[in-house]
């Protein structure tokens, strides 16, 4: 279609009634455009010298096989380039309407991208797909942890249709049309290359290139950001592979009957598996200060590795009305990631470190499972609290988990709330407010397939994150009080010490 290269797709671009402040810059945001195209279909296919493996880039053959574009490395800045591929239980066209929809993009990868907007569509496609689709965007990217700052990132986004059937999504930085007086994320020509396969799966090849200025990470995460697991192509492979399995389960009409508490009408999963995934994006959301998730730091709030934010909540159907202090900690145990999920997703080991369940005991009532590995489920827990006066408190938890990283993320729930959402009624207006974990590597695995980290010697400990938020007033208009700050210091310390020697203990070998 666009085999000519930029002319043709600047026809396509037509001039619009109303001129942009874009318009000058549209042959140019072509032109880059087209290389990034050209760029990206040749990172994603080719090996050595350019590729040494997944994360290593010669960057003199970079430079070498790719002159055009964006031009030489800026000062300052570090390069990280990664390259991931996997099969995905997904049509190529429904990845590309995932790529090229910012809302269906942002939801997909919640845990990856805190913010997301289009500014302006220069052309939606041909015929109906998104063949040629070109828009400027602007993204921000996080990891789960409050000791990793957020990236920020402007770019054009390109589809193309390949004479050889695949699928190609590129992106590509813009600085330099909006100069900004202190440049920290540049994104050099990324995205993904998407094969179709039999029976609906698809293909995808993810490269991931970023020139990046890491020097606010915390030196516990250094080795992880380094390593290209935190930002790179296979943290967005792992999760999209996750939420394609997810998307599929939710579908699924096939469940069996036979087992105690899996609910099995389709609208009532939907509903759930809805509910789920926005407590889930509100929790990392809160996790990063992400701006787009209107939080305000306290400073000064206690504890220094413990980041304590607010906001006010009205008028929102979707979060309980007043003052919510969100706080968040992360620290490393010298424990493998894994041990540290099963840990924390196990409901019968729930007493030992969770403080408001008030030492009741915690059942399952219902559950959902949501792909190949058994970590991967939401499920409604019931918490039978020892003094018996008090109301039996639902829990709505979402655990998943991929190769990149893991979660564990809980809300307590209304029971009627949930009873509409069980009979497939609207998610949307039972309030929430997530608390819950986020369980990374403390580095790259190493020969062995134990992570490096700096920490612990042999490495193989994890990064954990731990974030809370809580109702402290439910008057919006009401003033924060010095005693709310406190005491949730001192429940996300009281967490974080029963947690440590509830795993250490456990690891120990005796």
């Amino acid at each position: 279609m666009f085999g000519g290269g930029a002319g043709d797709l600047l026809r396509s671009v037509s001039a619009p009634i109303h001129p942009h402040p874009l318009d000058v810059d549209k042959p140019m945001i072509v032109e880059l455009a087209v290389a990034a195209m050209d760029e990206l279909t040749q990172m994603a296919q080719l090996d050595e010298p350019l590729w040494s493996s997944e994360t290593l880039l010669n960057e003199e053959e970079y430079a070498r096989m790719f002159p055009r574009g964006l031009g030489p490395k800026q000062y300052g800045l570090k390069s990280e380039a990664s390259r991931h591929g996997a099969v995905v239980i997904m049509t190529h066209s429904n990845l590309v309407e995932i790529l090229m929809d910012v809302n269906q993009f942002a939801t997909v990868f919640s845990s990856i991208v805190s913010r997301a907007s289009t500014h302006e569509v220069l052309s939606t496609g041909v015929a109906g797909n998104y063949n040629g689709a070109l828009q400027v965007m602007s993204m921000e990217f996080q990891v789960p942890s409050p000791l990793v700052p957020t990236r920020e990132s402007y770019f054009v986004r390109y589809c193309k249709h390949n004479s050889d059937g695949t699928w190609a999504v590129v992106d590509v930085s813009l600085d330099s049309l909006r100069p900004s007086p202190v440049l920290k994320c540049r994104r050099r020509p990324s995205g993904c290359l998407i094969q179709e396969m039999p029976n609906g799966y698809s293909k995808v090849t993810w490269v991931e290139h970023v020139e990046v200025d890491d020097s606010s990470v915390h030196n516990i995460y250094k080795p992880l950001v380094n390593s290209g697991l935190a930002f790179g192509a296979k943290r967005w492979v792992g999760t999209l592979d996750r939420q394609c399995e997810r998307l599929a389960s939710a579908l699924a009409s096939n469940i069996p009957n036979g087992d105690l508490g899996v609910i099995t009408s389709v609208e009532g999963r939907k509903s759930m598996l809805k509910l789920a995934e926005r407590m889930v994006a509100s929790f990392c959301g809160g996790v990063t200060a992400s701006v787009a998730h209107q939080w305000t730091t306290l400073s000064g709030s206690g504890a220094e590795d413990v980041r304590v934010m607010t906001r006010k909540s009205v008028d929102d159907p979707g979060r309980p009305p007043g003052i919510v202090l969100n706080a968040a900690t992360s620290f490393w145990l010298p424990v493998p990631p894994a041990a540290v999920f099963d840990f924390l997703r196990d409901e019968t080991s729930r007493s030992e470190w969770d403080i408001l369940s008030n030492g009741g005991a915690v059942q399952e009532m219902a559950h959902i499972a949501n792909g190949r590995d058994h970590g991967n489920s939401v499920s409604l827990l019931r918490v039978n609290s020892a003094n018996s006066n008090q109301s039996n408190m639902l829990i709505l938890q979402e655990s998943c988990t991929d190769a990149s990283g893991s979660y564990v993320v809980y809300a307590p729930v209304d029971i009627v709330a949930m009873n509409v959402v069980l009979n497939g009624g609207d998610p949307d207006y039972v309030a929430l407010l997530p608390s819950g974990f986020a369980i990374l590597p403390d580095g790259p695995p190493s020969g062995n397939g134990q992570a490096v980290g700096e920490n612990g010697g042999s490495g193989g400990g994890a990064l954990l994150t731990v974030a809370f938020q809580i109702l402290v007033d439910s008057v919006p208009t009401a003033k924060l009080s010095l005693g709310s700050v406190a005491t949730v210091n001192s429940l996300i310390a009281c967490t974080v010490e029963r947690i440590k020697s509830a795993v250490c203990r456990d690891s120990d070998p005796q």
